[in-house]
């Protein structure tokens, strides 16, 4: 499962991130993405746990909690959709 923090800080950085989901097991992989056209951050990330337990504690712990000045909105990331059923639910 992937985490996702929305509505962060603009000052939040990956560290920042590592910093706060490390007090709930090993952080595998952190992603905070940037604007393409301005290289500006986008206010959310994705976060990976070592393992699926310690999301749900982080999840239910850090919902709706005020975070470097901001109240964080912390749930269980969804897919992406593929291109490929996009294409079948249009006849392509």
């Amino acid at each position: 499962m992937t985490i996702f923090i929305g509505n962060l800080s603009w000052d939040t950085e990956v560290e920042d991130l590592e910093s706060l989901f490390s007090n709930y097991g090993v952080v595998k992989k952190c992603f905070l993405p940037l604007d393409r056209e301005t290289g500006r951050k986008r206010g959310f990330a994705f976060v990976d746990l070592n393992d699926q337990s310690s999301e749900k504690i982080a999840i239910d712990d850090l919902q709706d909690v005020e975070w470097m000045g901001r109240e964080i909105r912390v749930n269980e990331g969804e897919r992406k959709k593929s291109h490929k059923s996009h294409f079948k639910k249009n006849n392509l």
